[in-house]
């Protein structure tokens, strides 16, 4: 899956889930414990073993299989063990869960995507999967030459159809037998397309169609575009120096010279002195990446113990020069790396701090909740990576690049000095919602996001003026009253438990307050003020 920074708006991110069990009243648990590489394996490992017994406790039906993704494991021995689901032996779409073990194992409750039964009234497709798969060719090719808006460039080309596997389709409505199809292309502005199709096994009715691009030990020192003078860990041969961090997961960058494909060239130097800061220069473009990726691996290490996006040790690449005149960022699961154009003229690269951090969350995002990328979890699944973005920024606290609540403020895309996208108040942008409507979820994901990040800007900060690191801020409320602010060390704690420990595939802006209360119970307890503060924060963007 891709995600990438859309023009205009910004970067991207998940969705939350609903559901939701209370800490005891005024006792918080203590902080999820960090699990080396190791002993994720072993308890991953674990979790499979004990899958079929965790299934007959949740009263599922013979014909369903558990499969372990993710274990959290509290400091009280709790455990939040987060599985995707078969049915006779088929991938459930939406069928993801999260099951809250004691420390005893014993089930305390459980999270589900999907609510309904899953017993699809057949299992006998009408379709073949050659059929499916020229519905699901035929649905995209459909909607070459036309953008559902200016964010989302016109698709201009399929290129590559792969074969259509039978699914359980379980994220919306009755669950039914479908297909799923990849379906990949390029878009008009040279971003990559690559399209999961899903269509009804009986009918060739398309179900949904989600575009998976979405739009960031030899001491070196980097002279970035945007990240200025910093320190850069680099790798040395015995004749060069290498652009690559065996420190953190080995994560590297090359340069892909303009080209749109391939993993490029790894960046060497004899001196180990990268990049004079000019875009001119290719090197600081690659300065900026390079530092970009530590300064968010070493931000989810030191904030949350996790290790690597995946959380197993095993550092993302970074490309760089991508295309020709490409005015975009993307991050790719399917690669496990980062990806920037040059921007306007080839002279504008898009290599600032908070477009790394925002689209490495992206695959943070992926490897946890797993957010639909549509409807309001798609708002969700973006606000994520503007919040922990924002907050690799902060955490970095460069001279060159302070710390704010201001997205893409420096690659300046629009062309008059503004950023693409502000927390404070997300209006101000003339298209993202401040608040929740019951027509935030028919919006671009980018402008939906905008609840999620205002409700994320109110709990640090709380509302109204005020000026931080120089930029001046007024946050409303919808209801006109105050919010108080927690700071953004323990908001950042709460949303990173809410979607890595209750936020599902399938998550709503009514379950993120769920899951975010739920979270801030662990951490705070339900009676701790932290916790009032978050109920405040989401009613102030009109959600209750």
């Amino acid at each position: 899956m891709k995600r990438k920074l859309a023009v205009g708006a910004v970067l991207s991110a998940s969705a939350l889930l609903a559901g939701a069990i209370q800490a005891g009243a005024g006792m918080a648990q203590a902080a999820p414990v960090p699990a080396p590489a190791q002993e994720r394996a072993a308890l991953l490992a674990q979790a499979g073993t004990e899958a079929p017994a965790t299934a007959r406790a949740l009263g599922l039906g013979g014909t369903e299989k558990l499969v372990a993704k993710d274990v959290v494991t509290d400091s009280n021995g709790n455990r939040h063990v987060r599985y995707e689901r078969t049915y006779n032996g088929l991938p459930v779409l939406g069928g993801d869960l999260i099951v809250h073990q004691d420390s005893r194992g014993s089930v305390k409750s459980v999270d589900k995507a999907a609510k309904a039964d899953i017993a699809p009234a057949s299992l006998a497709p009408k379709l073949s999967a050659d059929q499916a798969s020229a519905k699901a060719t035929g649905a995209v090719k459909a909607t070459i030459g036309n953008a559902k808006d200016a964010d989302e460039p016109a698709l201009t080309s399929v290129d590559r159809t792969g074969a259509a596997r039978l699914v359980v389709w379980a994220a919306t409505g009755t669950p039914r037998l479908a297909y799923e199809t990849l379906v990949e292309g390029m878009r008009a502005d040279g971003t990559p397309s690559s399209q999961r199709v899903v269509t009804d096994a009986t009918s060739g009715e398309v179900l949904s169609a989600h575009e998976g691009v979405q739009t960031a030990n030899a001491a070196g020192t980097g002279n970035g575009v945007f990240v200025g003078s910093v320190p850069l860990t680099t790798n040395f041969t015995g004749s060069t120096y290498e652009l690559k961090d065996a420190t953190r997961g080995g994560q590297y960058t090359v340069g892909l010279a303009n080209k749109t494909g391939g993993n490029g060239t790894l960046y060497t130097d004899a001196d180990n002195a990268w990049g004079n800061g000019t875009a001119s220069n290719g090197q600081s473009a690659a300065v900026d990446a390079q530092y970009g990726a530590a300064a968010t691996w070493d931000f989810y290490k030191n904030t949350f113990s996790r290790n690597g996006i995946r959380n197993d040790g095993v550092g993302a690449f970074s490309r760089v020069h991508y295309g020709r005149n490409y005015v975009n960022a993307f991050w790719s699961d399917s690669c496990f790396c980062m990806t920037y154009g040059d921007g306007a003229s080839n002279t504008h690269p898009l290599t600032e701090l908070d477009v790394s951090g925002h689209e490495m969350s992206h695959g943070v995002t992926a490897n946890t909740a797993g957010l639909n990328y549509s409807g309001e979890s798609g708002g969700l699944n973006e606000a994520t990576s503007d919040i922990f973005g924002t907050a690799v920024e902060f955490y970095a606290n460069l001279a060159a690049d302070k710390g704010d609540y201001l997205i893409g403020e420096l690659i300046d895309l629009n062309g008059n000095g503004t950023p693409l996208r502000y927390m404070d108040k997300p209006s101000k942008d003339g298209k993202s919602a401040d608040n929740w409507s019951s027509t935030v979820g028919s919006l671009n994901v980018h402008y939906s996001s905008g609840v999620a990040n205002h409700f994320f800007y109110l709990l640090s900060e709380g509302s109204g003026a005020k000026t931080i690191n120089g930029v001046a801020y007024n946050s409303p409320t919808y209801t006109g009253a105050t919010v108080t602010g927690i700071g953004r060390d323990k908001a950042l704690q709460v949303w990173y438990r809410a979607l890595t420990v209750y936020m599902t595939s399938t998550t709503n802006y009514q379950g993120a307050r769920v899951a975010t209360l739920k979270a801030a119970g662990d951490l705070y307890g339900s009676t701790s003020a932290e916790y009032q503060a978050v109920a405040a924060a989401w009613s102030g963007v009109n959600v209750n």
